[in-house]
């Protein structure tokens, strides 16, 4: 993992030089100070999605571009086998899997996530984005925490929020499946 949050990292610099974007106007578009997002350039630490994903449309890019390096190319349709996501190690507390990572000019961002058992033994890991969320559960329990408030969510319950307020989910009594949607 470690190595796929160095190659991101570059990804990421790269296009900005490229771009001519700076460091101090990225982080302003991701909502972090210019020291944390130098951290997060230099490949140092794992990025949270949120900065991903402002940082991938403030370049211009699909997310699925600083992922994983491919620049999407269908345009027609993509077809997902179940399990077969372009998965995304972002971070411990959440396994990601791109459901349409090689559709170019995507209107939003399709994940599965799975939260597994025990996160709700540590701390809720929040973040924000532009845009909005959708979420769907599939599997098991999840609290979501957004802007304060924590509601419990169970298999066909959905929530939709502006993702701009600080947001973050946690399983309950075993691991948690859901679908999110991020326009």
């Amino acid at each position: 993992m470690l190595e796929q949050i160095r190659q991101i990292a570059l990804r990421l610099r790269e296009l900005r030089s490229i771009e001519g974007i700076s460091a101090e106007e990225m982080a302003k578009t991701c909502n972090i100070d210019i020291d944390l997002y130098n951290t997060y350039e230099n490949g140092d630490i794992e990025i949270p999605m949120s900065v991903l994903y402002n940082a991938a449309g403030k370049l211009g890019v699909e997310l699925a571009e600083l992922l994983s390096g491919d620049t999407p190319r269908l345009k027609v349709y993509q077809l997902t086998r179940a399990g077969h996501g372009l998965e995304v190690e972002r971070r411990k507390a959440y396994e990601y899997q791109n459901l349409a990572h090689n559709f170019r000019n995507k209107k939003g961002e399709f994940f599965t996530v799975e939260v597994p058992e025990g996160s709700d033994k540590t701390e809720v890991s929040l973040n924000s984005h532009t845009g909005h969320e959708f979420n769907y559960i599939l599997e098991g329990t999840l609290k979501l925490t957004i802007n304060g408030t924590e509601i419990i969510m169970n298999p066909g319950d959905s929530l939709y929020f502006d993702a701009s307020y600080a947001h973050g989910m946690q399983a309950l009594n075993g691991s948690a499946k859901f679908l999110a949607i991020i326009f």
